[in-house]
């Protein structure tokens, strides 16, 4: 049941899902009043990836000093927090727990509602935020499209109001995110893929290399593997083979930044396309793009051009990548709506959204 909220009702707020431990501190849903994230990219780097283990151990030793950092930017400190939120999925099931547990502890001690959040959800309401500069920034209007695009995850959801979600469409394979960092592996262009791959590939015409795009008609779903499979064997037939020995993006930087630019314009197209359709279909008010992908430039200019004249919301770039802004924003609609979690809350790695 929907309750009354206080004005100025602030949400302390813990994401650990998989590589960036983030806290942030938000008012009335939409305002933050301080975030901070730290980075474990650097880290990860030297393998090419997340290493679960490696990444739940560095979140038990950066997760007091992040919540320190932002308690000390909100005048009361601890007196103006009215409750806590967390994470508790989809991610790494030790990295969750490390959230977990600390936001327990911390309403637990302090008597505070604790509130779950799921991270997907989180990614979406990373559009309501704002900062203290921008008071006039707008919400996104129901009912809303929300196309959630990152490494894990590529889903099109239909909101008709907040905690009101159904699934349109979803990969059936490659998440959006996990294929442009594979591709990026492939040609040898390093991690993070998908900031590389945008790199390299940006102002570059494809010219008259095409890559395929998996339509899947009559539904509003994706597929990323065979695009990723057409990629290697492109590289394959480019270095033959050296394949084992090279990497494409050394030996040959403007082949790959033209076959970068091919398939960042097949994942984009077939994105936009589906997102704007079922858009159309559903008579939303707003498109909303969300997840670390959200922050690729063509992907937002391509749907924003493509949508008109319905608005696209997007968050600024660093709101886009994981943070606990979106989770504190998230957080305030779901206890505005009564939903209120218990001590016995676990860590769900593979926690739906719908």
């Amino acid at each position: 049941m929907s309750q009354q909220m206080p004005a100025g009702f602030t949400i302390l707020a813990i994401e650990t899902s998989c590589d960036e431990t983030a806290a942030a501190v938000i008012r009335d849903g939409r305002e933050i009043v301080a975030n901070s994230v730290a980075s474990q990219i650097d880290i990860h780097q030297r393998y090419g990836g997340v290493v679960p283990e490696v990444a739940s151990r560095q979140h038990i030793l950066t997760i007091t000093p992040v919540i320190n950092t932002v308690l000390a930017q909100v005048p009361g400190g601890w007196s103006a927090i009215n409750a806590v939120a967390t994470t508790y999925g989809p991610g790494l099931a030790g990295a969750l727990l490390t959230g977990i547990n600390t936001a327990k502890a911390i309403a637990w001690s302090r008597n505070l509602p604790f509130i779950g959040v799921n991270h997907l959800e989180g990614h979406i309401y990373a559009s309501w935020l704002h900062t203290a500069k921008d008071l006039a920034y707008q919400a996104p209007e129901f009912p809303c499209v929300a196309l959630i695009v990152s490494g894990g995850h590529t889903a099109l959801v239909l909101l008709n109001d907040h905690g009101d979600y159904r699934l349109l469409g979803q990969t059936r394979d490659d998440a959006v995110g996990e294929a442009f960092d594979k591709v990026a592996r492939i040609m040898g262009l390093g991690y993070p893929g998908g900031p590389q791959m945008e790199k390299v590939a940006r102002g570059v015409n494809p010219g008259a290399l095409k890559l395929p795009r998996a339509w899947l008609r009559g539904t509003y779903d994706w597929s990323f593997s065979g695009l990723k499979t057409a990629v290697l064997n492109v590289v394959n037939d480019r270095l033959g083979e050296r394949m084992e020995k090279v990497k494409l993006a050394e030996v040959d930087p403007a082949f790959t930044a033209q076959l970068a630019a091919a398939f960042q314009d097949s994942a984009v197209d077939v994105l936009v396309q589906k997102t704007v359709a079922a858009a159309r279909e559903y008579k939303a008010k707003t498109i909303i793009l969300a997840g670390g992908v959200a922050a690729n430039t063509a992907l937002r200019e391509r749907l924003s051009a493509t949508a008109k004249p319905i608005p696209v919301a997007y968050p600024p770039i660093w709101l886009c990548t994981d943070n606990a802004a979106m989770i504190g924003a998230a957080a305030y609609y779901r206890y505005q709506a009564g939903v209120q979690q218990d001590w016995s809350l676990d860590a769900t790695p593979s926690l739906k959204l719908i």
